[in-house]
């Protein structure tokens, strides 16, 4: 099944197709192919591999974490639709991450610097969500590794797997203020 990858799968089937209708597209992946080409581009030299075998490709990484992070689907599951290894399907969704983070984290994650700043961000979230004294909207995610050797139960999260944790701070506007990757899922949401 996985030799079928270079001619089946969400990448090259499904991806051709939604490019040419935007609105799937924009359902499909939660951006516009305009913002799906600019992140690419930032993106691709962190995602770019050297490999004896044929690697997998920058914009199928993006779709397939773009994907993931839309939907919280299953690794097992993304592995059938592109065609890669559970494992591999880990491993590119957590180099993903890190690659968006750190292409991004110097023009969109800025964390607000002066108390002025902080000030305003708990004025506009009392003001349009009646929630005094915020400071952000915290959310994380449990994202599924395969154990690391010698690790002990450091990955171990509270559902029986192993995982570390993705974890963003919005602020009123829905802008992301601040994201963590990498704790250890025995930490939870705790990070």
């Amino acid at each position: 099944m996985w030799e079928k990858r270079h001619r089946s799968g969400s990448y090259r089937i499904l991806l051709p197709e939604l490019k040419q209708h935007a609105e799937k597209f924009h359902s499909y992946m939660r951006m516009n192919l305009s913002e799906f080409n600019n992140l690419l581009a930032v993106v691709t030299p962190w995602l770019t591999r050297r490999s004896i075998r044929t690697p997998i490709n920058p914009e199928e990484r993006l779709m397939l974490t773009l994907r993931f992070l839309a939907t919280g689907e299953a690794f097992r599951s993304l592995s059938f639709q592109f065609r890669l290894g559970i494992s591999t399907v880990s491993k590119i969704v957590a180099s993903t991450c890190c690659a968006i983070f750190n292409a991004l984290k110097t023009d969109y994650l800025q964390v607000p610097a002066t108390e002025e700043e902080w000030i305003d961000i708990a004025a506009k979230f009392f003001s349009r969500w009646n929630c005094p004294n915020t400071l952000g909207a915290i959310d994380g995610k449990h994202v599924l590794i395969k154990r690391p050797p010698h690790s002990g139960s450091l990955y171990y999260n509270y559902k029986g797997t192993f995982s570390t944790v993705l974890l963003a701070v919005c602020d009123a506007d829905y802008r992301c203020i601040y994201a963590s990757y990498g704790h250890y899922g025995h930490q939870g949401m705790r990070v």
